[in-house]
């Protein structure tokens, strides 16, 4: 597996794969042809379907039209065989001919591949630097050791590792903090209001258990349409999936006063779960459905919490694998292709769940019948079986019957 620095992106919203992914592939694109007279670029399958939405052609035609001319081609009926987000760009001279193009497949996360390896990183970013893969090898090494996850990660990353990890629990509280000021409506035709500030006042009135529950919703509520609006946030593993962390360690950090370095310990061992399901899997939901996306988010919640509680790695492993079990399954249906609904409500349901799944662990002793390891197989296996108009398409499911 390669750094975490990888998973954990500090960007712009609304979408990892379908905005920050496509933005980086033009800069990358047009540094190499700056002098071209123009430029084609095709949109392919998932990317094609929503991009829109998304505003995929937004963050391209920013990049290359400061250089020349752009046009854009929307395919969402092709499909590439390596990933259904590709793109191809194309540079042309003054007579119109196509003088160098590039296929790239934003592959979840703002990550980038060319079909082979991951693209746009240094040899050093680029080299896999976990010897482990799996969570029941490196649990094994846990109990050999007698350390915890974030150990592992500390032992391959470096202590440097501290550093970034920092930055990013800042950059998710401040989306967090900005998203309980910001009001108003969300951009595109749903006019959807945003809620985060109503909900953080309506919790501080309940009595305690409820106002809990309420505080949760909430802080995902604001990174998430933080995240619609465009703002900056944190993919976690995605942009669309980026409430859920944010949220359960926000709540832990102000209701139960752990120091900031028990807040990042828990976002690494959150971020090597995801990273294993990164591996293994997929992060994407166009590849694998909501699964991929909220499901993992709601797993790597779960892991950090139970941490934060005092959880063994057996008791840690477990949250996770019930985050991931119980979003098995779950289709990607954006309506109007928008990263609000149903996105920005699972946001807050994931990581009530993710609290639900550390305590459900924090009263056993961590020993259960499917591994996390067997559930990221399953998922990877389920989200092929999935029909592409369930996978961020908005061809099927909730997506079906919202024209405007």
């Amino acid at each position: 597996m390669k750094s975490l620095k990888e998973l954990f992106r500090i960007g712009n919203g609304p979408s990892s794969s379908h905005t920050m992914g496509p933005k980086h592939a033009a800069e990358l694109f047009s540094e190499k042809h700056p002098a071209s007279a123009s430029f084609k670029v095709t949109l392919y399958g998932s990317l094609a379907a929503t991009g829109k939405g998304h505003l995929t052609d937004v963050a391209i035609l920013k990049v290359l039209e400061t250089f020349a001319p752009t046009e854009i081609e929307w395919l969402p009926k092709t499909f590439l065989p390596f990933h259904p987000n590709a793109i191809k760009f194309e540079s042309l001279n003054k007579e119109n001919k196509v003088t160098n193009n590039w296929t790239v497949y934003s592959v979840g996360g703002g990550a980038l591949s060319d079909g082979e390896q991951i693209i746009g990183l240094s040899d050093s970013d680029n080299r896999e630097i976990y010897d482990m893969n799996s969570i029941d090898e490196i649990m094994n090494w846990c109990d050999a050791t007698g350390k915890s996850y974030w150990e592992y990660v500390e032992a391959c990353e470096g202590e440097e590792i501290w550093d970034y990890l920092r930055e990013i629990w800042h950059a998710m509280k401040e989306a967090v903090e900005r998203g309980l000021e910001n009001e108003g409506v969300l951009p595109g035709p749903l006019a959807l209001a945003r809620k985060a500030a109503s909900y953080h006042i309506k919790a501080r009135g309940y009595k305690a258990s409820l106002q809990s529950r309420g505080l949760v919703f909430a802080y995902a509520l604001a990174v998430s349409e933080e995240n619609a609006d465009g703002g900056v946030i944190v993919t976690a593993p995605t942009c669309g999936s980026c409430g859920v962390i944010p949220a359960v360690l926000y709540h832990m950090e102000k209701t139960r006063g752990f120091t900031e370095m028990r807040i990042l310990r828990s976002l690494a061992t959150a971020g090597l779960f995801g990273n294993v399901v990164k591996k293994n899997a997929s992060i994407s939901g166009a590849e694998v459905g909501c699964q991929g996306e909220i499901g993992v988010a709601c797993a790597m919640a779960a892991a950090a919490a139970n941490q934060l509680f005092g959880g063994s790695p057996a008791q840690i492993e477990y949250a996770a694998e019930m985050g991931l079990e119980h979003h098995l399954g779950m289709t990607c249906d954006p309506v109007c292709g928008l990263v609000q609904i149903p996105c920005i409500e699972r946001n807050a349901y994931a990581a009530a769940r993710a609290l639900d799944a550390n305590l459900y662990s924090s009263f056993t002793d961590g020993i259960h019948r499917v591994s996390f390891d067997r559930v990221v197989a399953v998922m990877k296996q389920t989200g092929h079986d999935i029909p592409s108009l369930y996978k961020e398409t908005s061809e099927g499911g909730l997506a079906l019957g919202h024209e405007f």
